[in-house]
């Protein structure tokens, strides 16, 4: 049986890439509403202990960054706004 992509459901794998501090300890890909996202995941500490914290990226965003050659620019990076989410 094929895998089957479901709305709301997602994966993540280890990034066995993870070269700086900056790139995601896991990364996977998920469906919201019918859109298909890039995941990327961090694990950090906090006050009450260890927790991840999740990124997410238009799947289609990344294919037009991939035709327009700079699409390893940013890649892992959080965005520049990331620490003002207030949760």
């Amino acid at each position: 049986m094929a895998y089957e992509k479901r709305d709301l459901t997602g994966t993540l794998f280890k990034n066995d890439k993870r070269e700086k501090d900056s790139h995601p300890h896991a990364t996977g890909s998920c469906v919201i509403d019918g859109v298909e996202y890039w995941v990327s995941a961090w694990t950090k500490d906090g006050q009450k202990g260890k927790f991840q914290s999740l990124a997410f990226k238009r799947k289609e965003e990344r294919r037009e960054e991939i035709k327009n050659g700079y699409a390893d620019d940013d890649q892992g990076q959080q965005p520049a706004d990331f620490d003002q989410i207030p949760f």
